[in-house]
């Protein structure tokens, strides 16, 4: 019942939701063939764990400083460029990946792109473009459901690509050692070829979400003042606790292709299969988030699900076998990550349309600037045998990012006064914005504008 109410859900969508959502899903299938294979592809070419978490910081310090001039620019001049300059980047970064093994090469399109980070199929530091352009379209009321719908169909995606990511195995006689990964790399150059097709078809972006209204009259310059000083509140509330978040995250996620090999010698089918599984299971965890989100609040439904997979952190590095570990371990992501729609549904609701490129990015460069750390950390603590190490402190930092991000934004649970359910208006198609640029932000008096 859950997937029929889904699917007439995405049917309802407004076109440029819908394309959106598309090549989300194709981004996915490479995203998750680079998470299972490129740190096994630089541990093949004989990379050490310091190296490899060492360039992995890079990509996210170049990514961070990407970040916020986007989220920034595309509020001013539209958000359909980005993402086309995003898939351009990426094809080029598979071509380049499949003509050489040279370290120089390999480590650019890394940083520069982003190369084989798994993102569940978000557009890497230009994802504030894509979360903007998607909340313009959707009514707030209704992003909890359709950006975990969104958040679905990138694990879904990524489930493909990483069982897909496991193959190397059929060809390995005939392409031995690291040669094995370069079909795959030139599969993930095809596949965001044709994500770039789907975005350059999707409707031209209204003026009203590429440029912001200016007030005219001196009351309505000081009601804009009070309601941007409430906005940025929001902002920054959410950015302080999302660094904690983001350097749990650093610490484990990129790495864990590695620590399945270093720790139980596990091959690439059987960590693609993990992986996948573990995508998967994220999937219906994140439509399962949705429809928590719909009926008790998209702030509880992220700490519930977010305190549960902190417990299950800590019993990975504990498990004895590699099917104990990673057993333990898709679980736990499933119900951890599941809730990732719901949080970006939440930084998309805390600013009018005009700003709110900006709170994406600020709230995306406060996780990724500690997250890039993350990988660098992890792989010292590898190479120093430290192998249980950053599980724990990952789950002490996500344990106190859950408590804190449901006292600070609760209030969004509340139902808004005035806005019709889902249900009310017929469907989620309405408008370009209509109901997202009209929306009633918590806090706010409503006599102001916006």
């Amino acid at each position: 019942m859950e997937g029929v109410q889904t699917a007439r859900t995405f049917t309802r969508l407004h076109p440029t939701a819908r394309r959106l959502i598309a090549a989300r899903a194709f981004l996915a299938v490479a995203q998750g063939i680079g998470v299972v294979d490129l740190t096994l592809y630089l541990k093949a070419l004989h990379w050490s764990g310091a190296a490899i978490g060492g360039v992995l910081t890079a990509a996210g310090l170049f990514g961070s400083l990407l970040i916020l001039f986007v989220g920034v620019l595309s509020d001013r001049t539209g958000r359909k460029p980005f993402l086309l300059v995003y898939q351009g980047m990426m094809v080029l970064s598979g071509l380049a990946a499949t003509a050489t093994a040279n370290p120089a090469v390999l480590g650019t399109v890394i940083v520069v792109a982003g190369f084989g980070r798994g993102q569940s199929g978000a557009s890497g530091p230009f994802s504030p473009a894509e979360q903007a352009w998607l909340a313009a379209v959707v009514p707030r009321s209704d992003r909890g459901n359709v950006f975990s719908i969104n958040n679905a169909v990138g694990f879904f995606g990524m489930a493909l690509g990483a069982l897909i990511g496991g193959t190397t195995v059929l060809w390995q006689d005939q392409l031995p050692g690291a040669l094995a990964f370069r079909p795959l790399f030139l599969l993930m150059a095809l596949i965001s070829g044709i994500c770039g097709l789907i975005i350059l078809g999707a409707p031209a972006e209204p003026r009203h979400a590429a440029l912001a209204p200016k007030p005219s009259e001196r009351g309505e310059r000081d009601d804009d003042r009070a309601i941007t000083a409430q906005e940025n509140q929001r902002i920054l509330k959410l950015s302080l606790i999302s660094v904690l978040n983001g350097l749990a995250v650093g610490l484990t996620g990129p790495m864990m292709a590695y620590w399945f090999a270093l720790k139980f010698g596990a091959s690439t089918s059987e960590i693609g299969a993990t992986i996948s599984l573990g995508f998967l299971l994220t999937g219906l965890s994140s439509l399962f988030t949705g429809w928590l989100a719909q009926r008790y609040g998209m702030v509880r439904s992220v700490v519930w699900l977010r305190i549960v997979g902190t417990a299950l952190m800590v019993l990975v590095p504990l498990m004895p076998a590699f099917w104990l570990a990673s057993g333990v371990y898709v679980v736990r992501s499933a119900l951890s990550r599941g809730t990732q729609g719901a949080r970006s549904a939440l930084s998309a609701s805390i600013t009018r349309d005009q700003r709110r490129g900006l709170s994406v990015s600020i709230n995306a460069l406060s996780m990724r600037l500690p997250s890039a750390a993350g990988p660098t950390i992890s792989g010292w603590m590898l190479d120093a045998n430290a192998l249980a190490l950053p599980f724990y402190v990952t789950a002490a930092l996500q344990l106190l990012y859950a408590l804190l991000y449901g006292r600070m934004f609760r209030e969004y649970d509340k139902p808004e006064v005035g806005e019709p359910t889902a249900a009310g208006r017929g469907g989620l198609r309405g408008g370009e914005g209509v109901g997202a640029d009209r929306e009633q932000l918590p806090g706010h008096d409503r006599s102001l504008p916006g």
